[in-house]
């Protein structure tokens, strides 16, 4: 199978995947890859406007102290922020951040307990989930990683796609350790690959298996199935006139989870 007829089958899987978690909450732009912020490791418009809309006193205080600078003041606060947290990116989705003259600015809003909250619904409903296909994300290379999930612009996850057609999930997995590597040759740390700074998880997927870690290095990368079993054993059950994977995207990535 060559390379054309490889990249074919994969677009169309990726293809799929964001085009159903469009159609059930998540955001999803054919062009967004190109607003993607590779130093910061960003969404930086899902930040902004987060942030605009859940704390707009916040956000007119920020103005005013930062004389139409203040989008990149909170850019750049929010990575040192995460680089500062002992649980990355985690920590600061739960518990926010700091800026001077504002205080503490919350990244995201939990699912209320108590419907009769109106004000904390709205908040919740306002978490914006993104999908964002082939981000290159490296300032040495134009190497693309197959979708990237955001929560209000700060990234959670990473995924490998593979198609049992033509590659296996196997593959998915040796591109991470080979070709996905926390440092480039000279030392330089890549922000959305570093463990806390960057993603949360990384998935390998192919039609029929997955299989994840939380921290990349290397060739030594560590991955574990997140598979559900197939009849007592490995792997994943057939479904009819679908994928064997596709609870990852209907049930894992379910907006509410």
């Amino acid at each position: 199978m060559n390379s054309l007829s490889t990249a074919h089958h994969e677009k169309h899987f990726e293809e799929h995947i964001a085009t159903y978690l469009s159609e059930h909450g998540w955001v999803y732009d054919p062009t967004a890859s190109e607003r993607y912020d590779r130093a910061r490791a960003l969404f930086p418009e899902d930040v902004i406007a987060w942030i605009k809309v859940s704390n707009p006193e916040a956000w007119e205080k920020l103005e005013r102290l930062n004389n139409g600078d203040a989008e990149k003041r909170v850019l750049d606060r929010l990575v040192k922020a995460v680089g500062e947290a002992k649980h990355g990116i985690v920590e600061v989705l739960r518990k926010g951040f700091s800026m001077a003259g504002t205080g503490a600015i919350a990244m995201s809003a939990v699912r209320p307990e108590d419907d009769r909250n109106e004000a904390a619904w709205q908040a919740y409903e306002g978490n914006i989930l993104r999908v964002v296909r082939q981000v290159r994300y490296s300032l040495d290379n134009e190497n693309a990683i197959d979708l990237v999930f955001f929560i209000n612009g700060l990234p959670v996850a990473t995924v490998e796609v593979k198609t049992d057609f033509t590659q296996s999930v196997e593959d998915a997995m040796w591109q991470y350790k080979k070709d996905r590597k926390p440092k480039n040759a000279k030392g330089r740390v890549e922000p959305l690959l570093t463990a806390k700074r960057g993603a949360i998880v990384h998935f390998a997927l192919s039609d029929s298996e997955i299989f994840m870690t939380t921290r990349l290095n290397g060739g030594k990368t560590a991955f574990l199935p997140f598979n559900r079993g197939k009849h007592g054993g490995a792997g994943n059950a057939a479904v009819p006139g679908g994928y064997p994977v596709e609870y990852f995207w209907k049930e894992v990535l379910q907006r509410d989870h």
